[in-house]
């Protein structure tokens, strides 16, 4: 069972939006498996498993999930959390050996598409283990957010850069530019996945622009933040792009 509150008014504004739409099922009081694909230190998976639930970690790199043990063991969740080495893009064969079932509850898919090598593979893989029924959490970098963001940090070509989808900084070898999505972008990979996506929102939205340093009430940027997350004009702009989607 839960062993505290889900609310996202307890937690960080720029994560808020976030926990505030995966609420109703995650707080619902029945635990759920969850799939934290490129969850690395655990940032939500030890949450999650605080709250009752059992999450299986996928992620390359090594470091991050030793890191994520030591967190799960010191938030007393140890037996709730499981770190696995591997890519999204080769879940079928990451998870092959692990407990059969009705598939996943619920999967996390966060800052993910932005880097992997085919995005469409690794939402396709990541619907293929999923039950029918179950949700996929899909947060990815927006566009027009980083535009805005380079333009007014100084960076007028790097933001032209980005509105036409360019690489911002195209002479680097290594490593190469994120991706960034449009909203409706993000909704065309959901839905070749062969999931049902819900609509979409904004991620920090003013979070970053308000965070600790400027000495604002975090409380205040929490409930601005959760109020325009879903608002147009405010969510177009946003620093990331969110949707909840549904395997049939």
């Amino acid at each position: 069972m839960p062993t505290e509150t889900s609310s996202a008014e307890q937690l960080p504004p720029r994560g808020a939006a976030v926990w505030a739409a995966l609420d109703p099922l995650i707080g619902a009081g029945t635990p759920l498996r969850v799939l934290d694909v490129g969850g690395g230190s655990g940032m939500f998976a030890v949450p999650l498993a605080r709250l009752g639930h059992d999450v299986t970690v996928v992620d390359p790199s090594a470091d991050a999930l030793a890191t994520l043990a030591r967190r799960a063991d010191t938030a007393g969740v140890g037996e709730r959390v499981r770190g696995v080495q591997g890519d999204g893009d080769l879940l079928h064969e990451v998870l092959s050996t692990l407990a059969p079932g009705g598939g996943y509850d619920l999967a996390l898919c966060h800052s993910v598409l932005e880097v992997v090598d085919d995005p469409a593979v690794t939402l396709r893989e990541i619907a293929g283990v999923l039950r029918s029924g179950g949700q996929v959490s899909v947060a990815a970098a927006n566009r027009a957010g980083a535009v805005l963001s380079r333009a007014l940090a100084g960076h007028p070509v790097e933001a032209l850069a980005l509105l036409e989808d360019r690489d911002p900084a195209a002479a680097r070898t290594r490593p190469a530019a994120r991706r960034r999505f449009a909203p409706d972008d993000l909704l065309a990979l959901v839905e070749g996945a062969g999931l049902a996506p819900g609509s979409w929102r904004g991620l920090s939205v003013v979070a970053d622009l308000l965070d600790a340093a400027s000495g604002a009430d975090q409380d205040a940027v929490r409930a601005l933040e959760l109020a325009l997350t879903d608002t147009s004009p405010y969510r177009e702009v946003a620093t990331g792009v969110h949707v909840l989607a549904t395997r049939p």
